[in-house]
């Protein structure tokens, strides 16, 4: 077994966050997700071509990636999963958990809700609120409903740590308003909007239709590379064959039906997640 990702002379995940570029951060989580299926699916060991791979970057990324968390890996064998996989969680502010508020109560809301994913990662939903009628003290999921009126109440009670906003965008400015009256200071929003909150609060936002314009833009792109490469190039060869030319062993068998495993079950949960309507109050149950 190998002894790998301690912080070095006792340096906390915490302390090392500040000299991670945020490039880095959001491929940490790649490999956090990919980690956590390799642990699923009972994998030990893996190498550093493999998690590569496994996460769609090249090998001497990777490496210089993980590099920010301290000694890694044992040349000749490869990362512990188990370990990798603390130490990233640990990086990455989630070894305690995080308690998830959300404000919207939609089709996009109660799907966020219900999708397990989220506390398999350390991430707990502990409310939900909404400010129509007909949808204040409904069950989602095993919560009740409640009304956005009483948030911050309810914050002071529920001592949550993450705020997801799922509302129209008529409705988005207020909702992150209370959301930082209520002393939020991590809020996610699913509004395509601009949302203004003071400095002190960081605020990120998933825009559903810039994702898929650039989808949109990559398949375009790549359509344009293969039909002006020769039918003998590497361009034109599919990109699975670039990822790995060692012949498959039954480690990386079960690697990837690992993560086909994993992209099943996203799959699966997430295709009923839509964007909330814009009509009506917070939002349109």
């Amino acid at each position: 077994m190998t002894e790998q990702h301690e912080a070095p002379s006792g340096v906390s995940g915490r302390a090392l966050q500040k000299d991670i570029p945020q490039a880095t951060v959001a491929r940490l989580a790649t490999y956090l997700r990919v980690l956590a299926t390799l642990a699923d699916e009972g994998v030990a060991i893996v190498s550093s071509e493999e998690l590569a791979v496994a996460a769609g970057v090249n090998s001497a990324k990777l490496r210089k990636d993980l590099s920010f968390l301290g000694p890694n890996g044992v040349r000749g064998v490869g990362y512990d999963v188990a370990r990798l996989r603390a130490r990233i969680e640990d990086v990455l502010g989630l070894s305690q958990g995080h308690r998830v508020v959300l404000v919207g109560a939609g089709n996009l809301g109660r799907a966020l809700v219900g999708y397990g994913g989220f506390q398999r990662r350390g991430f707990t939903v502990v409310g939900i609120f909404d400010n129509h009628p007909e949808v204040i003290g409904r069950s989602v999921a095993g919560l009740v409903v409640r009304d956005v009126a009483g948030l911050a109440e309810a914050v002071a009670a529920l001592e949550p740590t993450i705020a997801v906003i799922t509302v129209p965008d008529d409705a988005a400015q207020d909702a992150c308003d209370r959301l930082v009256a209520a002393g939020l200071q991590s809020i996610l929003s699913f509004a395509p909007c601009e949302l203004i909150a003071p400095a002190t609060v960081e605020l990120r936002r998933v825009d559903l239709a810039v994702e898929l314009q650039m989808l949109s833009f990559e398949r375009v792109r790549n359509a344009d590379n293969v039909s002006e490469a020769p039918a003998n190039s590497e361009a034109a060869r599919p990109a699975a064959g670039r990822l790995s030319r060692r012949a498959p062993t039954a480690h990386t068998s079960a690697i990837h039906q690992a993560l086909k495993h994993s992209a099943a079950a996203h799959t699966a949960s997430s295709h009923t997640a839509t964007e909330p309507s814009s009509k009506g109050s917070v939002v349109t149950p």
